[in-house]
């Protein structure tokens, strides 16, 4: 990261903007990730996007073995733009891509499901790296899932309906991981690496024309 050019750039924001980047940063984990397979609706996707932002969740991933993932600007508020997000989207099993990425990464794969003997929510052990897979509401997550989870979480839910729809769901697991896990002494920040290097992006997306300032800024 060229240092000069971020100092540069930095001008073109506001202290107060400045600030809010940094503040942020602070909040953000790679400790949790969310996995989105398949899901097809283009509104419960994104409001599971604004949901990770809100509660601090770096890093989305999206499985596109049938469906290709769409972001509404609507719902997800332009909480896109802080997010890092990996899209598994080749001609190929991209469930098994994005799971064996994740298991390489140190993640232990947890699939959201109430369809069996899940570990309910207040149960789960958050000292954990995990990778939550939400799947689509009708089916869940698929038989590949299931097959290589390393466990599987589930909401308590005592009405008659069985499922949540998939945003919700996501927004209360986050809620509560992320809040529990404040309270540990696992080190689930970001490294200083990591924080300076998406500062940098932050700083880059929030700038109008920016690729061009940068071209101008080098020829001088």
């Amino acid at each position: 990261m060229d240092k000069d050019l971020l100092t540069y750039l930095e001008g073109y924001l506001t202290e107060k903007r400045k600030n809010l980047f940094k503040k942020v940063l602070n909040e953000r984990t790679r400790h949790f990730t969310v996995v989105l397979e398949d899901i097809y609706q283009q509104h419960n996707a994104s409001a599971v996007l604004r949901t990770c932002d809100i509660f601090g969740i770096q890093d989305v991933h999206t499985i596109e073995n049938m469906y290709t993932n769409k972001v509404s600007r609507h719902v997800a508020k332009g909480s896109q733009k802080w997010l890092t997000h990996n899209r598994f989207k080749e001609d190929t099993n991209n469930t098994e891509m994005c799971l064996n990425d994740l298991k390489n990464k140190g993640y232990q794969i947890i699939g959201t499901t109430p369809h069996n003997e899940s570990c309910m929510l207040a149960d789960f052990d958050v000292t954990k790296k995990s990778a939550f897979v939400f799947g689509v509401e009708k089916d869940g997550i698929s038989d590949y899932v299931k097959e290589n989870a390393d466990g599987f979480l589930k909401v308590p839910m005592v009405g008659f309906t069985e499922s949540l729809n998939i945003s919700v769901a996501a927004a209360i697991i986050l809620q509560d991981v992320t809040t529990r896990l404040r309270k540990t002494n696992v080190r689930w920040n970001l490294t200083s690496v990591e924080r300076e290097e998406l500062y940098f992006n932050w700083v880059k997306t929030t700038i109008k024309n920016a690729d061009k300032i940068i071209d101008n800024y080098y020829e001088k």
